[in-house]
């Protein structure tokens, strides 16, 4: 039986894709979408599993997906200059920088060689920046998820009172930027605040990113309350064998809250998803920048 509890984030992801296919088809005859192009440095078995939802996504709605290899000891220098080249690229409609990198690599550089019109992942600092300033077009896919997760319960934004646990560049500072810019409420704990559960007992909505397995425990959280579930954890289960949990005791917190996100199947499939409409997004700015 479906517990309506736990918030579906593949139906949320059938959603958005219907309508980034929509717009791809509207746009096809006159500015047919580009590449996406995954970047991987070094052989990155444990991603493999993103770039492979990355890939579906994108054959569903009809944005052509490449995927590169690098060699692992390619220098910074000749990634950013590829990279470069992509921008350069009228064929590339985003490029999707694959991580974990190699230990010589910095990565923030990289990202920011990206162009902000391809910066279909949002990592860009100047992507990031843009929130500041209520330009949510090319927002961090899984910040983006997560709000829109939010949105999915019904929850009315505007003065919703929500806490985000972690303050991450790529998670926890977007995500509190988007919904300020939403017009909620926003406390961020991290790991030097006092007293998360005197935060997290209080809030209408609860986001969480810390990657640590359960972390969250019901009585960490109001009831009638929205968890959502950013972590990715793997743990030994029960029967000896890997499994897969997120930030929140999920068993336990939906007897309190009125919505969690379950792990896997809840923020991870919305975030591909908004990948997908990212690229739709970085695809209408080169339009009107006048690159297409």
């Amino acid at each position: 039986m479906k517990d309506n509890r736990l918030l579906d984030g593949r139906r949320v992801q059938e959603r958005i894709l219907a309508k980034v296919t929509a717009d791809i088809d509207e746009l096809a005859g006159s500015h047919p979408i580009g590449r996406l192009i995954s970047i991987s440095i070094g052989d990155r078995p444990e991603i493999a599993i993103y770039i492979r939802g990355q890939k579906r996504a994108a054959a569903k709605v009809g944005i052509p997906f490449e995927e590169q290899v690098w060699p692992a000891d390619l220098s910074q220098e000749d990634c950013k200059a590829r990279i470069v080249a992509m921008n350069d690229d009228a064929g590339v409609v985003g490029i999707i920088l694959q991580r974990p990198v190699p230990a010589h690599i910095n990565v923030r550089s990289l990202q920011s060689a990206i162009h902000p019109l391809k910066d279909v992942e949002g990592m860009n600092p100047a992507s990031i920046g843009n929130i500041v300033y209520n330009d949510l077009a090319l927002a961090p896919c899984t910040a983006a998820a997560s709000v829109e997760l939010i949105r999915e319960t019904g929850l009315d934004l505007t003065g919703l009172e929500v806490v985000m646990i972690g303050h991450s560049e790529i998670v926890g500072k977007p995500a509190a930027f988007l919904l300020m810019a939403e017009g909620a409420t926003v406390t961020v704990c991290h790991h030097m605040t006092r007293s998360v559960a005197a935060h997290s007992r209080r809030a209408d909505a609860v986001l969480v990113a810390v990657g640590k397995p359960k972390f969250i425990h019901a009585e960490m959280v109001k009831p009638g309350a929205a968890v959502i579930d950013i972590g990715i954890n793997q743990i030994t289960g029960p029967d000896g064998n890997p499994q897969i949990v997120g930030d929140v005791d999920t068993d336990a917190v939906k007897d309190v809250a009125s919505w969690v996100t379950p792990v896997p199947g809840g923020v991870g499939p919305v975030t591909v998803s908004i990948l997908m409409q990212n690229a739709v997004a970085a695809h209408r700015k080169q339009i009107a920048a006048g690159w297409l």
